[in-house]
């Protein structure tokens, strides 16, 4: 067994995007500084509707997956092709934007708390120009485990395996494993509580922290992994954290990397400046998302 280790911090820093809404931003938040496969973490998180209530008006994506995980609030996805969503506490959407998605994600509250997350998840080259797909997950469907020393892991995708008894996630790739075989698990620990569980070796892996902080890794070789950080995880085939004094929820995240060049122009993710030319070209001429 090897245990994971702790070997970049990346902050998260404050930002704004759509229509002004605010949220930190970690993965992503500079060119190139993001996890294979994985792009982008955005953390959304205000009480006050003005940091929020404009929304993310339509906009296009093609080349990637985007998964938005609400834990308070109410959020509409619309799209070009019809679609349309509500997600509330504690649901999912795992939208596949492949050749192309149009839409908007509309806060429908007025007031009281918005937070959740956006995460970006790559599409190796022969699947990005494939139809776009969507999960929407409600929250009655991810299981919840109870951990034996206090807290729970909420299981999104991938597997929980504790001891061998192994929970399986609802996201399954539409009906087919995502390439990327990701896990994406939230945990909660109390003060003082350990967590550990098998990766698989060879996968990307990292852990936000966005309640409290977290030591990660084990013995001589521990660190600390700061309130609001992404910390990037060592190979290994075991991770293992221990909350800090005032517990710690964070997500878990790991998959396949890809390992294939990553050219992005905004809310396109291609392998070459010429795929992301004629993606620009296809939304101009209302093409995107279209057949090929």
């Amino acid at each position: 067994m090897k245990i994971r280790t702790l070997v970049q911090v990346i902050e998260s820093h404050p930002t704004s995007d759509g229509a002004g809404v605010k949220l930190r931003r970690s993965l992503g938040s500079q060119r190139g500084v993001h996890v294979d496969p994985f792009l982008m973490l955005d953390e959304f998180y205000s009480d006050n509707p003005d940091d929020y209530i404009a929304g993310f008006p339509s906009h296009p994506h093609r080349g990637f997956e985007t998964v938005t995980y609400m834990l308070d609030g109410h959020m509409r996805h619309e799209d070009h092709l019809g679609n349309r969503g509500d997600l509330g506490p504690g649901d999912v959407q795992w939208m596949t934007a492949a050749r192309g998605i149009i839409h908007s994600e509309m806060p429908q509250q007025s007031e009281g708390r918005m937070r959740g997350f956006q995460l970006w998840l790559n599409l190796p080259s022969r699947e990005k120009m494939k139809p776009a797909a969507y999960q929407d997950i409600p929250a009655a469907q991810i299981p919840v485990v109870k951990l034996s020393q206090g807290g729970e892991v909420r299981v999104i995708a991938g597997a929980l395996d504790l001891g061998g008894a192994i929970t399986q996630g609802p996201v399954n790739g539409n009906g087919a494993r995502i390439t990327t075989d990701p896990s994406y698990l939230d945990v909660r620990l109390p003060a003082g509580a350990e967590f550990g569980m098998p990766i698989a070796a060879g996968h990307n892996a990292f852990v936000y922290t966005y309640e409290g902080s977290a030591t990660l890794g084990a013995g001589a070789e521990a660190k600390l992994l700061p309130h609001r950080a992404a910390g990037v995880l060592s190979d290994g085939d075991q991770v293992h954290a221990q909350a800090g004094p005032g517990g710690v929820r964070f997500l878990l995240l790991a998959a396949k990397p890809l390992r294939e060049p990553v050219v992005q122009y905004g809310p396109f993710v291609m392998n070459t400046r010429e795929e992301i030319e004629q993606a620009v070209a296809d939304y101009r001429d209302g093409r995107l998302g279209s057949a090929a």
